[in-house]
C-alpha cells in the first residue's frame, strides 16, 4: 500500500510549487527547516491522498514520518490524527506516546499545528496530570516547545479551559524565537476569543512589557486600535 500511496504522491508532483514551498518553509541552510524536502502539493492534496490510504498500517506510517520529504511527514501526521480520533481509549495511548516518542519528525510548524492539539491535546483533555507540557515547554527542540503551547488549543476549543495556555504562555513569554512568538500570541488571542477575554487582559497586563513584539502583536490582534496601540507604546 505505501508504494501505492507514493506513486499517488508523484502525480500530483509540482517542481514549481515545490521550489516555492521550499522558499516559504525556510529550507536552505542556517533556517528552521533545513533539509525539508518538498514535492509541490497542496494540503487539500496531501489530505486527499491521507484519505484514501487512511487504513494504512502503523508500520507504513512510521516510514512515511521519518521520510525526508515534507508531504509524506504531513499525510502520515494526518492520519494518524484521524486514527487517534476514532481509537478506543488504549490506542490513543499507543498513538500519543508514538507522537512524543518522534517530535524530532514533526518538525515544521505547519506539521506541529495540524496535529499537536489534536492528539497531544486531545489525550490530555480529561487527563489530571499535564506535566508533559511544562517538559516540553522547556526542551531545547523549538518544535517540542511549539507542540506545548499548540497542544492547549485542544483544551480552548473543548472545554474553555485556559490555565495550562496561560502556564505554557509563561514558560515561553521570553523565548526569543520567532515561530514560538508567533503561537504563543496567537494562543493568548484565542483565550480572549473562545474563552476568557479578561483572562487575557489579565494576563498582558503583566507580562506585555517583557514579552516579544511579535507575541504582543499576535495576542492583541482582536483588541480595539485604541487599547492595542496602549499596549503597542507601553502605556496601557
Amino acid at each position: 500500500m505505501l508504494e501505492k500511496l507514493r506513486l499517488e504522491l508523484k502525480k500530483f508532483q509540482d517542481p514549481q510549487k515545490a521550489q516555492f514551498l521550499s522558499r516559504f518553509f525556510k529550507t536552505k541552510e542556517g533556517e528552521y527547516g533545513y533539509g525539508d524536502v518538498f514535492l509541490g502539493l497542496t494540503v487539500p492534496q496531501s489530505r486527499k491522498i491521507a484519505t484514501e490510504f487512511k487504513d494504512l498500517s502503523f508500520s507504513d506510517i512510521t516510514i512515511l514520518l521519518k521520510s525526508k520529504i515534507h508531504e509524506e511527514r504531513l499525510i502520515a501526521l494526518v492520519i494518524l490524527v484521524e486514527k487517534f480520533k476514532k481509537a478506543l481509549i488504549e490506542d490513543r495511548k499507543k498513538i500519543y506516546d508514538f507522537y512524543l516518542a518522534n517530535t524530532k519528525y514533526i518538525n515544521n510548524w505547519d506539521l506541529v499545528d495540524l496535529s499537536a492539539d489534536k492528539i497531544v491535546g486531545g489525550y490530555l483533555l480529561d487527563k489530571k496530570d499535564r506535566k508533559i507540557l511544562a517538559k516540553l515547554a522547556n526542551s531545547e527542540i523549538m518544535w517540542e516547545r511549539r507542540i506545548a503551547i499548540i497542544a492547549t488549543f485542544h483544551f480552548i476549543k473543548e472545554k474553555k479551559e485556559y490555565k495550562d495556555t496561560l502556564k505554557v504562555a509563561e514558560i515561553l513569554i521570553t523565548d526569543k524565537n520567532d515561530l514560538i512568538q508567533k503561537a504563543v500570541g496567537w494562543m493568548l488571542r484565542e483565550v480572549g476569543k473562545r474563552a476568557s477575554e479578561k483572562q487575557e487582559y489579565d494576563f498582558l497586563d503583566k507580562y506585555y512589557k517583557n514579552m516579544g513584539r511579535t507575541a504582543l502583536r499576535y495576542a492583541i490582534e482582536r483588541f480595539p486600535e485604541k487599547i492595542r496601540l496602549q499596549y503597542l507604546k507601553g502605556e496601557k
